[in-house]
């Protein structure tokens, strides 16, 4: 089931390609994508994920660590806000988590740690036990408190935990921007599945460069 689809030496070229087949299922009108009103949300990059050792481990989740951190550093230099996430479960919180999974991310774990790889700006970490990153935390009312309209959504995994939160945002009342090699899964199957439903009625796919060039064209300032 785990296949390395994203490498360093394809991820520009295949997340091109994924992103020119569903261009056409966008059913949106163009919307700006604008620094004063926009958060990056980075989920769950931890080393559960993110370590060879780990039997959880992304095979395709090396590639995008570096941009992930090119738009953590984008969003700093700007003072744009950013929030990490961290999946933390207990026996009490876990609910449908602990029927569905093998094993829990405990907090005791070494492997819970957001990976060293990514800069932590401000330590801004916000705690969830669902891949629901706005269920019963206080994601929306911080990045309210932003005057956030917009989130970017990168981060661990596609099918799973990005696009449940995306779907979330979305309900939330946020426009929400989705991208194509910012996030990573376990297969390509599964990392296209969520762009061609996502497409359609929820988010605006998008490459982390055209992130960058969408702020910067758009910057008020």
């Amino acid at each position: 089931m785990k296949q390395a689809y994203f490498t360093e030496e394809n991820i520009r070229e295949k997340a091109g390609d994924m992103l020119d087949k569903v261009r056409g299922i966008r059913r949106r009108p163009d919307l700006l994508i604008l620094p004063s009103t926009t958060a990056l949300l980075v989920l769950d990059m931890q080393d559960y994920f993110l370590a060879p050792e780990s039997h959880a481990f992304i095979l395709s989740a090396p590639p995008i660590l570096q941009l992930i951190q090119k738009l953590i550093d984008f969003f700093s230099y700007r003072g744009m806000p950013i929030i990490y996430t961290q999946h933390i479960n207990t026996e009490n919180d876990a609910g449908m988590m602990g029927n569905w999974w093998q094993d829990l991310i405990l907090e005791s774990s070494p492997l819970s740690q957001i990976t060293d790889q990514l800069t932590l700006i401000d330590k801004d970490v916000i705690q969830k036990s669902q891949y629901d990153a706005f269920y019963q935390t206080n994601l929306k009312e911080q990045i309210i408190k932003q005057d956030v309209t917009d989130v970017v959504i990168t981060g661990v995994m596609t099918h799973l935990c990005c696009e449940t939160t995306a779907r979330s945002a979305f309900v939330n009342g946020f426009k929400v921007w989705f991208t194509v090699d910012g996030t990573a899964t376990y297969n390509e199957d599964f990392h296209m599945a969520t762009l061609t439903n996502l497409s359609h009625g929820f988010v605006t796919p998008l490459l982390v460069n055209e992130v960058i060039l969408g702020l910067s064209a758009n910057d008020e300032s």
